[in-house]
């Protein structure tokens, strides 16, 4: 398992992912889940993905090959007028990869092959966009009522995007807010972990990234922000307000 997620801000974009990859107890290695593809001045665009590493390391390669081949009826990133039609064509590929795996015929048949990446870039011309691929194919966006994506281990890193992430959110605030995400799942799944990677895309600077760092487990930065983290939040649940007055209200009644 793995955890990634990507906010879309007013000022640009920002993809936070993790680097482990468990094929079991005795199998835990690292991959960067984060690929980035760009032209610059022209095109910007990242892919975050999790699930399957076959698939997902498949998808990237499949990519790259078409951007390297000669045939110029196919597709590739170049060619692309909208950041959604790379996110079909991910989705295409993703698809044709995991059918490979699929069938009472085919090797490894009944195997999980399903990959699921989040994409975000601009393409000259055009806003800034952010999508989430399904594993089937199909894709969605981004909102403004809903800023962010996850894929992967979601649950333990959504409450503090909940609660922090507006589209107006600062970048450096949004950058916190991904890593706090991003440690409160480390903390708690043993299968997502660092090198924790993150990247912020400035809205149409069509620059592969305006800022990117790497923490690796045990970067200064990520110790102290996990210790304020903590040392935090449990200062917020001694300051809640005690059981007192609801434990005096249901003696009253009696």
């Amino acid at each position: 398992m793995t955890y990634c997620l990507a906010i879309a801000l007013d000022e640009g974009l920002v993809f936070c992912s993790d680097s482990r990859t468990n094929a079991g107890p005795d199998r835990v290695s690292t991959y960067s889940k984060m690929h980035r593809f760009s032209v610059p001045y022209d095109r910007s665009l990242v892919l975050l993905s999790a699930g399957n590493l076959a698939t997902s390391q498949a998808v990237v390669a499949q990519i790259q090959r078409d951007l390297e081949g000669d045939d110029k009826g196919r597709f590739n990133l170049l060619k692309a007028k909208y950041v959604s039609e790379v996110a079909e064509y991910v989705g295409e590929l993703s698809v044709r990869e995991q059918a490979k795996y699929s069938g009472d015929n085919a090797p490894g048949a009944g195997f999980n092959a399903g990959a699921t990446f989040i994409l975000g870039g601009q393409v000259k011309g055009q806003p800034q966009e952010l999508y989430l691929v399904y594993p089937e194919g199909n894709h969605i966006t981004a909102s403004e009522q809903h800023p962010y994506l996850q894929i992967g281990e979601t649950k333990y890193g959504k409450p503090i995007l909940d609660r922090i992430i507006r589209p107006d959110t600062p970048a450096e605030t949004a950058m916190r807010c991904a890593l706090v995400s991003m440690d409160s799942t480390v903390r708690s799944n043993a299968t997502v972990g660092p090198p924790i990677e993150c990247l912020f895309y400035r809205a149409d600077s069509l620059q592969p990234q305006s800022r990117y760092f790497k923490l690796e487990e045990h970067h200064p930065y990520l110790a102290r922000l996990r210790k304020a983290w903590d040392d935090n939040i449990r200062q917020a649940f001694d300051n809640l307000p005690t059981l007192s007055e609801v434990f005096d209200a249901e003696a009253g009644r009696h």
